[in-house]
């Protein structure tokens, strides 16, 4: 019976062995490396295998307080088109004032090679390191030998004084992850509070054990023959160091859908923030924090609030401009327009001024805050109300927890007769109230000269317009010759601006062409590419083919031709967080089509009317027929910007109402 419980024993202790080695970096198996697919989900083009963190905060005498983290990851590639997660990068702040540390070991990739693991080391050539900012770096690295069914891995170590935030940790991304732990030490000094997003919550473990910490003194001291001798003593002091283990295994990849703002919104993650501090014999300092305190904070720093006092740099140039402007939207428009054409953006975020805003002036480029908190003084110093607004872009996700970190860009606000216009001068396109897309997401915090502050919805609330007219005419063989003209305004008008703008005549045809298969045009005519008041006009001529189809002595078509919506945009059974379509837009569709002479109208789609509830959307189809004459008129309206994931049922079966109307056909029969 002992026997019995000691090999029982034994068994359990080699399988926690084995558990443990599983997630360790340097353990690659031939069969790791001949797996094909994934398991679970044969469509991933790679997968995290495991990812393990942690971060401690350590103590040395002649730096103080550190925090430490240590991130190691293995992924197995299954498809070239993962090839992407072979390459990763990291930044860290490279400011004098609290300068980071970060350093890339143990980086090799796998293969099996005549049935043999095969291992190749990362070399210093595949190891970059690019400064982006005073403030910040980043370190890159791109694995080599890289194949279908490679296996890579890696480890990091990141060395910071900022103990504000512990970095967020990401459990899920946009590949399958078999296995993910997050560990965090805090000794008993230090109190962060969690910040957890997602859906799937991973399962948190604490434990409690006594640590140490050792502190050395030097003291001088005499004997009896009055010499000198050096004394070391140390002290041991006790504290408690809190473990926290969050693990989180077989975690599907995040699928993008169509209509999101930023995924990561709403994949699972965790982050703490700092919420108080008590050494021995100090007293208790509370970092509990709110915006106000936040944006208080970053007004009050040397890069931000400092710039906006600055004019002397424009002040005579400024002056020449304005000289005869008596409005305040004149004087607003000169400005803008004057900022946009004077600094060109850099691409570099941020709400802090990299090299200030004169040198931006100076040199003609800048980064985001030196030419939207020059926007903001130009403004001020004309007597306009402008203040500059924090917000986080989509890219960064929605600022949801009140931190510093939570916002990478700033743009400028005019309090305006009770109104408030929006102002972001990094894009050539933007204008008044329409800012880069990059910007609408969600709630900004505007922050006032006496640095108290407000809460900016960024989400635009006017219906942005594309509006399309036909006037065809249907010939005997099916083609189908015509004049169209489409008008974009406002985000319509500045997003084609952004991607069309500057391509030629000949470019636009082939978009367009490309666009509608079997179309022909000539003729082609585009207005108002720069006049950023106005709507964009594109109008051309054409000829299509296989818009009608003739079956017998009959023609089938929609009476929308090339421009029917063929397939439903949502497609998922189930959607978890809202659908965002940017800003509110209206398509309308005006259509005048000639039926060819010895035909006649057989079967003609009804109007109708489709509303959703809350009129977040609605398809308003109205179709008529006078003597060899169809008119169509359909206006499609999306009403709200976003729509929450309660209605994305509703949502989704008014689309496929949409497309059904769209390709319900009109039937001609030949007389």
């Amino acid at each position: 019976m002992k026997k019995h419980y000691l090999n029982a024993a034994l068994l359990f202790l080699m399988t926690l062995n084995l558990f443990a080695q599983k997630y360790e970096l340097g353990k690659v198996t031939a069969d790791e490396l001949n797996e094909k697919v994934h398991p679970v989900d044969s469509s991933a083009v790679a997968a995290v295998l495991f990812q393990k963190g942690e971060v401690k905060i350590e103590y040395s005498q002649n730096e103080g307080y550190k925090l430490v983290t240590v991130v190691k990851t293995k992924i197995k590639i299954y498809k070239k088109e993962s090839y992407e997660y072979a390459n990763f990068a990291r930044r860290y702040y490279a400011s004098n004032n609290m300068k980071e540390t970060l350093n890339f070991s143990k980086a090799y990739t796998y293969n099996l090679v005549g049935g043999k693991v095969e291992k190749t080391k990362l070399k210093s050539e595949g190891e970059f390191e690019e400064k982006l900012n005073k403030f910040w770096s980043r370190k890159k690295i791109s694995m080599p030998n890289v194949k279908e069914g490679s296996i890579i891995e890696f480890e990091y170590t990141l060395t910071s004084g900022a103990l504000e935030t512990l970095d967020e940790w990401e459990f899920q991304k946009s590949i399958p992850v078999n296995y993910s732990e997050y560990v965090t030490y805090v000794p008993e000094y230090f109190t962060y509070n969690p910040n957890l997003k997602g859906i799937i919550l991973p399962k948190i473990t604490t434990e409690r054990n006594t640590q140490f910490i050792t502190i050395s003194s030097r003291e001088k001291t005499t004997n009896n023959t009055d010499a000198y001798r050096t004394s070391v003593t140390e002290d041991k002091i006790q504290f408690t160091e809190t473990r926290t283990t969050h693990i989180l295994d077989k975690i599907p990849a995040m699928k993008d859908e169509s209509f999101v703002n930023n995924i990561k919104n709403y994949s699972t993650s965790i982050s703490y923030e700092l919420a108080s501090l008590k050494f021995p014999n100090q007293e208790y300092k509370s970092f509990a924090t709110d915006w106000e305190t936040v944006t208080k904070k970053i007004y009050e720093s040397e890069d931000f609030g400092p710039e906006l006092n600055k004019t002397g740099y424009f002040e005579d140039e400024l002056k020449a401009l304005l000289s005869g402007l008596t409005s305040q939207e004149e004087k607003i428009a000169t400005i803008f327009n004057f900022v946009k054409s004077k600094v060109k953006w850099n691409d570099y975020y941020g709400y802090n001024c990299d090299g200030g805003v004169k040198k931006a002036y100076r040199e003609g480029s800048g980064n985001v805050a030196e030419i939207n908190l020059m926007l903001t003084a130009m403004l001020r110093y004309a007597g306009i109300d402008a203040n500059p607004v924090l917000i986080s872009t989509r890219s960064n996700g929605i600022a949801v927890f009140p931190n510093r970190t939570a916002y990478n860009y700033v743009i400028s606000a005019v309090e305006l007769q009770n109104d408030l216009i929006l102002l972001d001068a990094t894009s050539k396109h933007a204008f008044p109230n329409v800012l880069p897309t990059r910007d609408l997401n969600w709630v900004g915090r505007m922050i006032r000269k006496d640095g108290t502050s407000a809460s900016v919805d960024l989400m635009p609330k006017m219906i942005s317009k594309d509006v399309v007219s036909v006037i065809a005419t249907i010939n005997k063989d099916g083609s189908v010759d015509g004049k169209l003209k489409e008008q974009y305004s406002d985000y319509h008008a500045f997003n084609f601006r952004v991607d069309y703008s500057d391509l030629s005549n000949e470019t636009q045809l082939e978009r367009i062409e490309k666009r509608h298969k079997g179309l022909e045009i000539d003729s082609y005519e585009i207005s108002n590419k720069v006049e950023l008041d106005k709507a964009v006009a594109e109008s051309y001529n054409f000829k299509h083919n296989n818009t009608i189809e003739i079956i017998g002595d009959k023609m089938y078509f929609s009476p929308l031709l090339f421009f029917a919506l063929s397939e439903n945009p949502f497609k998922q059974d189930v959607r978890e967080y809202p659908v965002d379509f940017s800003f509110p837009s209206q398509e309308r569709y005006i259509f005048n089509i000639t039926i060819p002479d010895g035909y006649a109208l057989e079967t003609l789609p009804k109007s109708v009317s489709i509303p959703m509830s809350e009129n977040a959307a609605g398809l308003k189809y109205m179709v008529a027929n006078t003597d060899n004459k169809i008119q169509l008129s359909m206006i499609l309206d999306v009403n709200s910007a976003i729509i929450a994931a309660e209605y994305y049922d509703e949502l989704k079966a008014f689309f496929a109402e949409v497309v059904k109307k769209q390709t319900e056909k009109i039937v001609l029969r030949k007389i």
